[in-house]
């Protein structure tokens, strides 16, 4: 598989930003100060992440364990750890659990198409968990949604997009402001359907 730099990441996604009429291009890369005070675990740039994957990620899994702390960041690895069959929502559990437990910051499930992995995530309270598929949706994902669980699909991304998608997703931060009360919406709705247990 091809390795893409951090540079020609940034490259990418300025021109994007150019592209799309987007102003704050160096926002994207910044070692945001407000993201780290909506996350636990996240010192300076640093997070903490537990990553997870079914056998159909985990080749994925393996190369962005490495990336993720070539961008300085530490991982927790909550298997799958081979090619073996699994279920994903196994994964999905473990990685939403690090973060329930306040032991991880966020998190990042793959299986083949997300879309299994984040409807799993998003059982869990407190999990906001969404399924990106280029740099836009994962912008938009923490932007908008303070999302702290990203889920990606192997059989449908190719590993530089993936890279970019990652990379955006950990550097963009929540906004807040107008979109607090939406979030608080969303809370709302899974404390109405909670069991208490």
């Amino acid at each position: 598989m091809d390795y893409i730099s951090e540079s020609e990441i940034r490259n990418i996604v300025s021109k994007v930003l150019d592209a799309t009429g987007g102003k704050n291009a160096d926002r994207t890369f910044s070692n945001s100060a407000s993201l780290q005070d909506q996350t636990p675990h996240a010192t300076s740039s640093h997070k903490i992440l537990a990553i997870g994957s079914d056998h159909g990620g985990f080749e994925m899994k393996t190369i962005l364990l490495q990336y993720v702390q070539e961008l300085g960041h530490k991982v927790i690895d909550c298997g799958t750890h081979n090619k073996e069959s699994v279920d994903y929502p196994d994964f999905a559990l473990a990685v939403s659990e690090k973060i329930s437990n306040k032991e991880a910051c966020c998190g990042i499930i793959i299986d083949g198409a997300g879309i299994g992995s984040c409807m799993a995530a998003n059982k869990v309270p407190g999990i906001r968990a969404a399924m990106c598929y280029d740099y836009a949706s994962a912008n938009n994902s923490r932007e908008h949604n303070n999302a702290n669980v990203l889920t990606l699909g192997a059989g449908l991304l190719g590993l530089n997009q993936v890279k970019v998608i990652v990379k955006t997703w950990l550097d963009v931060p929540y906004a807040g402001g107008r979109h607090q009360r939406r979030i608080d919406k969303i809370t709302a709705i899974e404390k109405k359907y909670m069991k208490e247990g």
